[in-house]
C-alpha cells in the first residue's frame, strides 16, 4: 500500500475528502481540478463523495395544536403499546410489532410507513422538549441553544448548496434565528409554491415562451459561466451553481412541473373525502417531492394537522382512516424522493433527505378518553428520518406506568433521573447533525451542548 493510500485509509474517506477540498480552495483550484486531483490520487470513489453536495435536504413538519398526537399513532412508545391496554391512546392493541436491525426497540403499528427500510435507516424518536398546548409554532423541539432556531440552522448549513429558493415555510410555521440563515420564502400552501415559481418569462407571450428561445438563453450563459470560470475566483462559485439553475429554469413554465394530478393523490392515499387535514398535508408533500426533484428548493417547513384531536377515540373508523392516510402519504413521498436520481450527488434523493417532525403537545399516550393535552411529565419528542446519520429507535420515553424516562446524549442510554426538557437542545442538534451530513465542526457552530455520541453515526470532526 502506497503512503498516500496509507494515509487516505487512516484519515477516512469524510476527511480525506474535507481536507482536499479545503486545500484546494485554500490554493485558488476550481472544483472540477480538485475532482480529478482527488481521483487520481485515491480514487473514483473519492471524488464522487467530494463532488456530492456537502448538506442534505431537510422537511420539517411541525404538527400543531395537538397535531403531534397522530404520530404517535405511528410511533407509540414501546412500552405504552407492549402493555395493550385497551384505555391508554394506542389504536392497534394487538398489531404493533418491533422493527428489526434498529440500534433501540422501536414500535410501529399497520399503517406505519417506511417499514421497509433497513434498520439503521429507521426512525430516530427523541424525548425532548416540552409541552406547549396550544400553539401552531413550538419553541422547545426547534431550539438548537438560545436564540437559535434548528429550522434556521439547517438553512444556514444548506447554503453550501445553493438553490433558488433556500428555504419554503408554509402556513404560519416558525422560523426565528440562527448566523449565516437565509430569508424564508413564506407561501400560504401547496398551490403557492407552485405560483412561487412559475416563471413570468416562460408563460404565453414570454420572451422565453417562443421556440429556441430557452435554449438560446442557457447556451449563453454557460459560455459567460466558462469565461467566468477562467478567472478562478472562488467568491463565484456560489452565484454560478444558483444561476446554473437560473438559467435551466427560466425558460420552464413550473406549473405544468409541480401541479398536482389526480394520480398524485391517488398514490399518496388521499380524495375528495378525506379530511381537509390530510389532503393539505398530502399536497404539500407531492409539490415538495417535485421541487426537490428539480434544485428548486433545499427545505420545506410544513404544517400538519392542527386539529388538536380530544375526540378522535370516539369514532375508531374515522381514526384509523386519518392514521392510514397519514401513513400513506409519508410512504407515498419517501417512494418518490427514492425513484428521484439525485442530482447534486450518488443516489437517490431519498438518501440525501432529513426528515423531522415536532409539535406542540403529542398528548397523553396514557388515556384515550377526551384524549388530555397534558403529558406526563410535561414531556415532549419529535421523529426524526436521519439519512442513517442517527442511531434509530426511541431514546427515552413514556413507561406504561406513567413514569418518564430520559436520556443521555453522551451514551445513548435511557435514565430515569434525566426529564425531557434536559435534552431539548440534544434532540435538535442531532436533527441538525444528520442535515449536515454528519458533520459535528459545523453542528457545534450553533449548539454547545453535551456530546451527540451516543445518537449519532459517523461523525467526522
Amino acid at each position: 500500500m502506497t503512503a498516500n493510500k496509507k494515509d487516505a485509509h487512516l484519515l477516512g474517506r469524510r476527511a480525506l475528502v474535507q481536507w482536499t477540498l479545503a486545500t484546494g480552495v485554500a490554493l485558488g483550484l476550481p472544483r472540477w481540478k480538485i475532482f480529478e486531483v482527488l481521483e487520481g490520487s485515491a480514487g473514483k470513489a473519492y471524488a464522487d463523495d467530494a463532488s456530492c453536495a456537502p448538506c442534505n435536504r431537510s422537511v420539517h413538519i411541525v404538527a400543531g395544536t395537538g397535531g403531534l398526537a397522530w404520530f404517535n399513532l405511528l410511533w407509540p412508545h414501546n412500552d405504552v403499546a407492549a402493555a395493550r391496554n385497551d384505555g391508554f391512546s394506542w389504536h392497534a392493541i394487538g398489531e404493533e410489532r418491533l422493527a428489526t436491525g434498529t440500534h433501540k426497540p422501536l414500535t410501529m403499528g399497520p399503517e406505519t410507513p417506511w417499514q421497509d427500510l433497513p434498520g439503521a435507516r429507521q426512525v430516530t424518536a427523541l424525548l425532548g422538549g416540552t409541552n406547549e398546548t396550544h400553539t401552531r409554532t413550538p419553541d422547545s423541539t426547534v431550539s438548537v441553544a438560545m436564540n437559535t432556531d434548528l429550522f434556521a440552522a439547517c438553512a444556514a448549513v444548506q447554503t453550501a448548496s445553493p438553490t433558488l429558493t433556500p428555504v419554503i415555510g408554509v402556513g404560519d410555521i416558525p422560523y426565528r434565528n440562527a448566523p449565516g440563515a437565509p430569508r424564508i420564502a413564506r407561501v400560504g400552501g401547496a398551490d403557492d409554491i407552485v405560483a412561487l415559481f412559475n416563471s413570468a418569462a416562460s408563460r404565453a407571450g414570454g420572451l422565453l415562451s417562443r421556440s429556441g428561445n430557452p435554449e438560446l438563453f442557457q447556451a449563453q450563459y454557460s459560455a459567460w459561466l466558462s469565461l467566468r470560470r477562467a478567472s478562478r475566483s472562488p467568491a463565484y462559485r456560489s452565484g454560478m451553481a444558483a444561476g446554473t439553475t437560473s438559467s435551466r429554469l427560466l425558460g420552464t413554465n413550473l406549473a405544468d412541473a409541480l401541479r398536482v394530478t389526480d394520480a398524485d393523490l391517488a398514490h399518496y392515499g388521499v380524495n375528495g373525502t378525506s379530511r381537509n387535514q390530510n389532503m393539505e398535508l398530502a399536497r404539500t408533500l407531492i409539490v415538495t417531492a417535485k421541487a426537490f426533484k428539480l434544485g428548486l428548493t433545499n427545505s420545506v417547513i410544513v404544517p400538519a394537522f392542527n386539529d388538536d384531536p380530544h375526540g378522535a377515540f370516539n369514532n375508531m373508523a374515522s381514526l384509523r382512516r386519518t392514521t392510514m392516510e397519514l401513513g400513506q402519504s409519508l410512504q407515498a413521498f419517501y417512494e418518490d424522493l427514492a425513484a428521484a436520481q439525485d442530482p447534486t450527488c450518488s443516489g437517490s434523493l431519498a438518501d440525501n433527505t432529513v426528515i423531522s417532525i415536532h409539535g406542540d403537545t403529542p398528548k397523553t399516550p396514557l388515556e384515550r378518553d377526551n384524549w388530555p393535552d397534558g403529558t406526563p411529565g410535561n414531556s415532549n419528542w419529535i421523529y426524526v428520518l436521519g439519512a442513517g446519520l442517527l442511531k434509530t429507535g426511541w431514546f427515552g420515553g413514556v413507561m406504561r406506568d406513567g413514569s418518564v424516562r430520559g436520556w443521555d446524549p453522551t451514551s445513548g442510554e435511557d435514565r430515569g433521573d434525566r426529564n425531557s426538557a434536559s435534552t431539548s437542545a440534544a434532540a435538535a442538534a442531532a436533527v441538525l447533525y444528520a442535515v449536515t451530513k454528519g458533520d459535528l465542526r459545523r453542528v457545534q457552530d450553533f449548539y454547545r451542548g453535551a456530546a451527540l455520541s451516543g445518537v449519532i453515526t459517523n461523525p467526522t470532526i
